[in-house]
């Protein structure tokens, strides 16, 4: 197995969390706070999205997807366009009020435009630094195992969450 196939396999792992996380989830449901500083569903899910589509399309060099496809207008947030959800504060959290549909429609073009770069990526590509402010300087290898981290972890807290919910 490539490196490329383990990594539309690792994404494809998130994409089957990702629905799982959500299926049959009412809108109060995906916003339910464990307490009023926590994490809701609908914004875990939607924060990493926005983490893999923000750092997919810079290692790609395009557009992101959440403007390119007017996703930002769909969502309608009261954020900044580039806001990706990191140091959100709990009334940010709390404003991330969508339904499973919308989120899954934006994950599913994320994943879509994830899997179509990654999938032909080569050995030399992986080597190749996308930031050099580190010691050492992050690869792109590094770059995407960082986001399927990010977002396996963002993915969890939400199932968790979930559970919490369905007692």
């Amino acid at each position: 197995m490539s490196s490329a196939e383990i990594l539309v396999d690792a994404f494809g792992r998130i994409r089957e969390l990702v629905h799982d996380v959500v299926r049959d989830l009412s809108e109060q449901q995906l916003t339910y706070r464990v307490d009023r500083d926590a994490n809701t569903i609908a914004w875990l899910v939607w924060h990493l999205t926005r983490i893999q589509d923000d750092h997919l399309a810079d290692a790609a060099g395009t557009e992101q997807v959440w403007t390119a496809e007017g996703w930002l207008e769909r969502f309608g947030l009261p954020f900044d366009p580039g806001a990706t959800g990191y140091g959100a504060s709990p009334e940010e959290v709390a404003a991330v009020r969508v339904g499973r549909d919308l989120l899954t429609g934006y994950y599913d073009a994320v994943h879509g435009r994830t899997v179509a770069y990654v999938a032909n990526l080569t050995e030399s590509d992986l080597a190749r630094i996308v930031d050099p402010n580190w010691n050492p300087p992050v690869t792109l290898a590094v770059r995407l195992v960082s986001v399927v981290g990010d977002d396996l972890q963002h993915a969890g807290q939400a199932a968790f969450v979930r559970g919490i919910v369905r007692r």
